[in-house]
């Protein structure tokens, strides 16, 4: 009775020992995905959070530079152009650089890119009034 016992135990050993690999395999390979996962979701993370901030400072440097030019003419249209310089550099330091977590990052990255299509378009008319463009941007 023994031999035909020990026999059962061996035979659903052999049975489940395709289920218990199965499962075994599922778990290891779900923990090895898992850390996969994290590695290129930060380095994806980084990548992009890299590309933000150059496109911002990119931005950025241009609004500056463009103010400084129109810092010297002090006439009626170059002050349009400087408060538009003006409230898209605000708008910059504004943006929540430190906190990815910001529910509105997309949308105010977005009125920052508009601004700065206004912006540009208004500074490429030239100091003198040109509306010659210039092969800048």
């Amino acid at each position: 009775m023994e031999a035909a016992a020990a026999g059962c135990d061996m035979f659903e050993e052999i049975v489940m020992a395709e289920e218990r690999f199965h499962g075994e395999g599922y778990q290891e390979g779900y923990a090895d995905g898992s850390h996969v996962g994290v590695v290129e979701g930060r380095r994806y993370g980084s990548l992009l959070g890299a590309k933000i901030g150059s496109e911002i400072g990119f931005y950025l440097g241009f609004a500056l530079t463009w103010q400084c030019l129109f810092q010297k003419c002090t006439d009626e249209k170059n002050n349009k152009k400087i408060r538009a310089l003006d409230y898209l550099i605000r708008m910059i330091q504004k943006f929540p650089y430190e906190d990815p977590t910001y529910d509105k990052l997309q949308e105010d990255l977005e009125k920052i890119r508009g601004k700065f299509k206004q912006a540009r378009k208004q500074s490429y008319r030239r100091l003198n009034g040109s509306r010659k463009r210039s092969r800048v941007l």
